[in-house]
C-alpha cells in the first residue's frame, strides 16, 4: 500500500480521534456547575468558528461573497426547517431544560462531521503536497478540534446524555475525518469544488446552533450573569488566539 496513503489514514484516525479523548478526559471530570457554564462556553465557540474560521476558509477557496451569504441564509433556514420538522415533535413533553439543550444535538454532530471531513480533505492534500507539512497539519487539526470537541461534550452532558453514548456517537462523527482523508486522496480534484459549500454549511450550522438553541437557554438562566459572559467570550476568543499561535 502507497506509504503516503497510510500516512493520510494514520494522520486522519489521529486528527480524529486523539483531539476527542483529550476533550473527552478533561471534560469527564467536569462538575455539574461547570457544564452548565461550558454552554455558554460553547456558544461563543461555535459562533467564533463559524464567522472566524469557517466563512473565511470558504472565501479562500474561492466562493463569491454574494454565493457564501446566499448559501448560509438558505443553510440557517434549513437547519431551522430541519428542527422544526424532525425534531419538535421527538422532544415535546420533556422537562424545558433538558429538551432546549437536547434539539440542536443531532445538528451539533452534523456539524461537527462536516468540519472534520474537510479537515480530512485538507489532511491528504497537505500530504501529497509534502508529508512533513501534512503531520504538521494533523497536529494543527488536534490542537484546535480539543477546544471544539470539549465543548461538544460539556453540551452533551448537560442535556443529559451518558458518558458512554456521548462518546460512541461523537466517535461516529469523527469518522469522516478519515472519509475525508481517503476522498482527498483518491479524488481530490474532484471533491476540491465541495470545500466551500461544505465550509458554508458547517457554519450556518454553528450559528444556528449558538443562536437558536443555546443563547435562549442562557438567557433564561437566573443569575450568573458574569460567569455565563465571561465563558462565551472566552469561547469566542478561542478561535483567533488559536489562529495567531498557530501562525
Amino acid at each position: 500500500m502507497n506509504t503516503i496513503f497510510q500516512q493520510i489514514i494514520a494522520a486522519s484516525l489521529l486528527g480524529g480521534f486523539l483531539s476527542m479523548a483529550i476533550a473527552a478526559i478533561v471534560t469527564f471530570r467536569l462538575p455539574r456547575q461547570w457544564l452548565t457554564r461550558m454552554v455558554s462556553f460553547s456558544a461563543g465557540l461555535l459562533l467564533s468558528i463559524a464567522l472566524l474560521d469557517l466563512l473565511p476558509e470558504a472565501l479562500q477557496e474561492g466562493m463569491t461573497s454574494n454565493k457564501l451569504f446566499e448559501l448560509f441564509l438558505v443553510g440557517v433556514l434549513g437547519f431551522f426547517t430541519f428542527e422544526k420538522i424532525f425534531l419538535s415533535e421527538h422532544f415535546h413533553g420533556r422537562p424545558d431544560e433538558v429538551e432546549a439543550l437536547s434539539r440542536p444535538i443531532p445538528m451539533i454532530l452534523l456539524g461537527g462531521a462536516l468540519h472534520i471531513w474537510i479537515d480530512g480533505l485538507t489532511l491528504a492534500a497537505a500530504f501529497l503536497t509534502n508529508p512533513v507539512l501534512g503531520w504538521g497539519m494533523a497536529f494543527a487539526i488536534i490542537a484546535h478540534e480539543i477546544p471544539r470537541e470539549g465543548g461538544d461534550f460539556s453540551l452533551l452532558f448537560a442535556a443529559g446524555w451518558s458518558h458512554k453514548k456521548a462518546l460512541t456517537w461523537n466517535g461516529i462523527s469523527r469518522l469522516a475525518c478519515i472519509l475525508g482523508g481517503i476522498m482527498g486522496y483518491f479524488m481530490f480534484d474532484e471533491v476540491r469544488a465541495w470545500i466551500a459549500p461544505v465550509l458554508t454549511l458547517a457554519a450556518a450550522s454553528f450559528t444556528y446552533i449558538s443562536l437558536a438553541g443555546l443563547m435562549p437557554w442562557i438567557r433564561a438562566e437566573r443569575g450568573g450573569f458574569a460567569w455565563h459572559g465571561g465563558f462565551m467570550a472566552a469561547g469566542a476568543a478561542i478561535v483567533p488566539f488559536g489562529a495567531r499561535m498557530l501562525a
